[in-house]
This record gives structure tokens, C-alpha cells and sequence, in this order.
């Protein structure tokens, strides 16, 4: 089986009885590795103790004395994120558990952080999977993506790669210009889909998803994947393509701007952005629904708003689907 997001650390990680991701050692110190915690050259003596400790002992605590003694305030605030982190997940026991618990609690935690527990758990789910539209379909549940409409067709290219080339522009026209930018890169689909695996933690493949029926199955079965492995819940995600005549009964936005759709076809109002995603979500266990809600589909919006940005929020479906017990798993 070929390999796939191995930035992820997810062959660092150890799994339990139930499948689910152990924290070990080695996870943690390839997170002490990570640019954001590392110190420059410039940092003070009390951070670069704390950093040589705990790549020692990673889970050795950092009285906040020590940590208040960090001169830097952006690296004291970051080495309190990063603990932060670290102590909440092994409380909990699994990355899985953690993630959940920072959600419910509303734990402030950068970004990066998060998609990165993110991008673990889908590793995990989705281990096996030898289907690249699912794979690259799941990237925009911890990599934000840039759409872009090219002959009526909804494109997504991540974020990131799309500012590394806006650079480029900026910095050298002529040189952009000849590298063909981002009309160079391929679109997942055609015939191309093995190439994904020798570039899957370069996530440069663009996601043909308003074009490709396949992509969207692809993001359906990710979206099911999540879920199923976050909750237990058996479900079957279904793309649709209109949203006339659809019960919104129960509705989850994937993202800011799909809660933002959902509400104002609930209260019969204009909707603030456009509508490219629609799915359906059945329960294949009525038991596991609310009894108010059992035998209704619940709906999934994804919107895209005037910035072209398309940033799916995953911890949505964890706080947003009808469950009929919140710890189900």
C-alpha cells in the first residue's frame, strides 16, 4: 500500500485497542521540532534550557516560573501553547480523545496546531486508503484551500501554495511567467491519480471540485471517514448538486460561510455567499440519532465567500451532528 502524509507523524504515533492514536516520545519530539517551538540563535538562556529538557524528556514539566522567565514574549507565548498541547492529549490518552476535548472546551490553540492534530486523525482513518480523490479531498480538513473558477468549474488549490506563487509574481514577473504558475500544476483526475502518492506532503495536486463527480465522492467519503472514526457513528455521506426542495430540518456548515447559508435558508433570507458544496449524511443506526431527529438526513453546506478562501472547520461536525450521546465513540 502506498504511503501518504508522512509529515503527518502518524508512524510515530502508537495505536490502542480501539485504533486510536497513543502519544508517544517520538511524536512529541518531532513537535519540539517543528520551526515554531525550535529556538533562534537569538533566544534567551531560559528558553533554549526548556527546549534542550524537553528533548530530553519530553514530557518533563515547565514550572510557569520558568516559563515566565522566557524573555521573548511571542516564544513564551508559544511554548505555552505548545505545553498546552502536550498536556492536554496525554491527559486525555489519544490524539482522538485530546482533539475532541479541546473542541468541547474551547481551548484557544494556534492554527497550525490544530490542523496538525487534524491532518493525524485522518491519517489514522483513513489508513488504507488507496483512493487519491479521498485523500486529496481530506487535505481541506486541515489545509485551507483557494478556489478558483475556471470555465464555470470550482478549483481548489491549497492556500499556501497559492501565496508561495502569488510571491513569486510579485518578486520576479518574468520568471512566473515562464514557470507557467499555477495553470502549471495538474488537476487530480484523468488518468493522473498515481502521481499523487510521490506528492501527497507537497499538496500540489489542484482538486477539480465543482468538475469532477469523483472529487466530490471523494470529499463525501473523507467527510464520512471523519466522522465514523471521531464518533463511531456509521454514516453515508452522499454529494448532491442542488439544495431546492431539501429539508434543512438538521444542517452543519463545513465552513463559516456554509452555517452562514444554512441560516438564511432557514429563516427564508438571501444567502451571503455561494453554495459549492451540498451533501447528505444518513445514520445507518437510528439509535445512535436523537429519537426527535431518527430517519431524518442531516445536511452538510460548504460555502465560498468573496475572499475565494475555503476553510473547512472539521470540529463542526463533532459539535454540530444530532447525536444521541455526545461521548459516542
Amino acid at each position: 500500500m502506498p504511503e501518504f502524509w508522512v509529515a503527518s507523524g502518524h508512524h510515530l504515533a502508537r495505536l490502542d485497542r480501539a485504533g486510536r492514536m497513543v502519544v508517544t516520545d517520538e511524536l512529541l519530539l518531532a513537535w519540539l521540532a517543528r520551526p515554531e517551538i525550535v529556538p533562534p540563535p537569538e533566544a534567551c538562556a531560559t528558553e533554549r534550557a526548556v527546549h534542550a529538557r524537553l528533548m530530553s524528556q519530553p514530557r518533563s514539566p515547565v514550572p510557569p516560573l520558568e516559563l515566565a522567565a522566557i524573555k521573548d514574549a511571542d516564544a513564551r507565548e508559544n511554548w505555552q501553547f505548545f505545553l498546552t498541547l502536550r498536556d492536554r492529549l496525554l491527559q486525555a490518552g489519544t490524539i482522538e480523545d485530546g482533539y475532541a476535548a479541546i473542541m468541547r472546551e474551547g481551548l484557544r490553540l494556534p492554527v497550525v496546531f490544530l490542523a496538525q492534530l487534524v491532518q493525524l486523525i485522518l491519517r489514522n482513518a483513513l489508513d488504507g486508503c488507496d483512493d487519491p480523490q479521498v485523500l486529496r479531498a481530506a487535505e481541506c480538513l486541515f489545509r485551507p484551500q483557494r478556489a478558483h473558477v475556471k470555465d464555470g468549474v470550482v478549483l481548489l488549490a491549497d492556500e499556501e501554495l497559492v501565496a508561495l506563487y502569488e510571491a513569486d509574481m510579485h518578486a520576479s514577473p518574468l520568471m512566473a511567467m515562464f514557470s507557467g504558475g499555477m495553470d502549471s500544476l495538474d488537476v487530480l483526475g484523468g488518468g493522473n491519480e498515481w502521481t499523487y502518492w510521490s506528492r501527497s506532503d507537497a499538496h500540489t495536486m489542484i482538486f477539480n471540485f465543482g468538475g469532477d463527480p469523483e472529487a466530490r465522492r471523494g470529499m463525501a467519503q473523507a467527510l464520512a471517514a471523519f466522522i465514523r472514526h471521531m464518533t463511531g457513528a456509521r454514516v453515508t455521506v452522499t454529494p448532491h448538486t442542488r439544495v431546492e426542495d431539501v429539508d434543512l430540518r438538521w444542517y452543519v456548515g463545513l465552513d463559516p460561510n456554509g452555517t452562514a447559508i444554512g441560516n438564511a435558508l432557514w429563516r427564508g433570507q438571501p444567502v451571503p455567499a455561494t453554495l459549492i458544496g451540498v451533501f447528505r449524511l444518513d445514520f445507518a443506526d437510528a439509535a445512535a440519532v436523537r429519537p426527535d431527529l431518527a430517519g431524518q438526513p442531516v445536511w452538510l453546506l460548504l460555502g465560498l465567500g468573496a475572499d475565494g478562501a475555503v476553510r473547512i472547520k472539521p470540529q463542526n461536525l463533532l459539535a454540530g451532528l444530532p447525536l444521541a450521546s455526545p461521548d459516542l465513540h
